[in-house]
């Protein structure tokens, strides 16, 4: 089973060598203001307040205690799951 693209898709992408990860709800380019919630972590919101994205800075250390942490996916459908795996 092929998993249907959205615009919803989200993504999770991490630079090693900034140690930035950053979180994209929506797909495709975005006019976004930026609201920074502390020195590590901004939140970009698209037209209407939309939450378009999340960066976090320092990711090792925020996230995950030195290291970056795994992702568990809940309650996300197999044939989905797999599809995202097999594209990557």
């Amino acid at each position: 089973m092929k998993a249907l693209r959205t615009e919803a898709d989200m993504k999770i992408s991490y630079d090693a060598e900034v140690d930035a990860l950053y979180i994209r709800l929506i797909e495709g380019p975005q006019e976004c203001r930026t609201v920074r919630l502390n020195e590590e972590i901004a939140l970009n919101l698209g037209p209407g307040e939309t939450l378009v994205g999340i960066e976090i800075l320092d990711a090792r250390q925020v996230l995950g205690c030195g290291q970056v942490p795994f992702v568990v996916l809940e309650n996300v459908p197999l044939a989905t799951a797999a599809a995202e795996v097999s594209r990557h």
